[in-house]
C-alpha cells in the first residue's frame, strides 16, 4: 500500500443520505466528529475486559477494516497508530461493532505476545480504579486510585526503550 494516498471519510464508506440507512440500514456511514474522529471501545475477545477506548480516523477505519488488526489515530503524536507495531503487542480484530447512529466503534480483540494493550506494561489501560467508599462521601479532589493489576505484563523500557513516551501533561 505503499505510495496510495490514505482513504477519507468521503470516499472510504457510504454518504450518510437518511435516518434510516444509518440506523437500520446495511451501509456503513461512520459520522467521524469535527476533528474527523470517532470513539473506540476495545476489549478482550475471550474476558470481555475493556483494554483500552482510543479514536479512529477514517484510515485507521478503514486500515483495521483491510487488515484486521487494529488502528488508531494518535491524538499525542497525531499519526495513524497500529496497535503494537514497536511493542509487538498486536491487537487481532475478532468482530468489529459500530453503534447505532454509527459515530462510535468496538472491537473485541486477541492481543498477541503476552497480552498487554497498555503502554505502562499492564494488561488493560484501566489497570487502576477510583476509590469509592461505599460509606461516606468523598470530595472528588480527595478520590484516591487503587491498582486492579497487582504486576506488568511486561518492562516498557525493554519493549520500547527510547520511543517517546505517549502520555501528554
Amino acid at each position: 500500500m505503499m505510495g496510495e494516498a490514505p482513504p477519507s471519510a468521503s470516499t472510504a464508506f457510504q454518504p450518510r443520505v437518511s435516518i434510516e440507512q444509518v440506523e437500520e440500514g446495511t451501509d456503513l456511514a461512520p459520522r467521524f466528529d469535527v476533528r474527523g474522529l470517532l470513539t473506540v471501545v476495545t476489549t478482550d475477545a475471550e474476558s470481555g475486559d475493556v483494554m483500552m477506548v482510543g479514536v479512529m480516523n477514517a484510515e485507521a477505519l478503514a486500515r483495521t477494516i483491510e487488515t484486521r488488526e487494529a488502528h488508531y489515530w494518535s491524538r499525542s503524536r497525531q499519526c495513524l497508530w497500529r496497535k503494537g507495531a514497536t511493542s509487538g503487542l498486536i491487537q487481532h480484530v475478532i468482530e468489529m461493532r459500530i453503534d447505532d447512529d454509527q459515530d462510535a466503534v468496538w472491537l473485541r480483540v486477541h492481543t498477541a505476545g503476552t497480552g498487554a494493550n497498555c503502554h505502562v506494561g499492564y494488561r488493560s489501560c484501566f489497570y487502576r480504579r477510583v476509590d469509592l467508599p461505599a460509606d461516606e462521601v468523598i470530595s472528588a479532589s480527595l478520590a484516591e486510585l487503587v491498582f486492579c493489576e497487582t504486576h506488568k505484563t511486561f518492562d516498557p523500557v525493554a519493549v520500547y526503550g527510547d520511543v517517546p513516551n505517549p502520555t501528554q501533561l
